[in-house]
Order: structure tokens, then sequence, then C-alpha cells
């Protein structure tokens, strides 16, 4: 159950971390408390569960990667894990999901691709492709971005 404290900290870390030395600390002197008392409730989270992990938003496009692919293929279930830990080691990457194939909708396979153009998505994803011996993919490019934001568990009359 979470007590008035732990509310006012999971508010805290759901918005951006201030880009300082010592991030934790600052986040900690806002809400009154040590950084060694942040941080241990941020381990107790993770310990129990309840935070599976604290991670930044890239902006991507700010930094001039426009072209983004959603890029997916049929894989056999048996080379699923093989074919994921292949391409998350390339960092271009930046999600993998294996899903439901569905009628008239062959893909079980997905990954989340980054370029700078969309022809450097495609040979990307043909050489991780042919790196695995995958088949031909289906690419679907971004168009537009709709929302690029962290999760909010607390809204403004919440915290």
């Amino acid at each position: 159950m979470l007590d008035e404290l732990d509310r006012k900290i999971i508010a805290a870390m759901q918005d951006d971390l201030p880009l300082v030395p010592e991030p934790y600390k600052a986040v900690a002197e806002r809400l009154g408390i040590s950084e060694d008392e942040l941080l241990a409730r941020l381990k107790g989270y993770l310990a129990r569960g309840e935070m599976r992990r604290m991670g930044a938003v890239l902006r991507h496009r700010e930094i001039g990667y426009a072209a983004n692919a959603l890029c997916a293929w049929t894989v056999p279930p048996a080379d699923l894990e093989r074919a994921a830990a292949a391409m998350m080691r390339s960092p271009a990457v930046t999600h993998c999901y294996a899903r439901v194939p569905r009628e008239g909708w062959p893909y079980n396979f997905y990954i989340m691709l980054h370029g700078h153009t969309r022809e450097e998505c495609s040979r990307l994803a043909s050489a991780l492709a042919d790196g695995l011996g995958l088949g031909k993919s289906v690419m679907l490019f971004s168009t537009k971005e709709w929302k690029k934001t962290s999760m909010r568990y607390f809204g403004e009359g919440e915290r």
C-alpha cells in the first residue's frame, strides 16, 4: 500500500529528472527527504515488483533520427528468442515484440527501427533479417508522432 511519501515520490519521478550532476539528490531535496531515503524507496519498488525500470525518453527526431519503422516478420516460434536476442544487439532497434498472428496478417515478430532516412531503415532491416535468415519484412513507417511522454500515474490534483 502506498503511503503519502510514496505518492509524492512517484509523482516527482514521473517528471523529467533535473539536468544536474546529482539528479536524485535534487529530487530528494525538493521532496524534503534525504537522497538515501529516496534511493531506498526506489530500490524497494523495484524489489517488490512495483516498478520495473526507469528509463529516458529520447526525442529521436530532435537529434536527427527522422525515419521510424515498425518492421514485422513471420518467425517460427522456436526461433523467436534467438531472433529477439540478435535484434536487440542493434543500437537502431528500440523495441522488440512477439505477437500472435491473425488471419490476413501472418506476422508474429516486430521491431521498431530508427534511422536518419527511410532508405537507412530499409538497409538496416535487410541486414538484420539477412543475418538471421529471415524472409522479407513488412515495414510501416511513421508519418506523424502523436505522443512522446512518460507514463503519468498521478495527476496534478493527486500530488
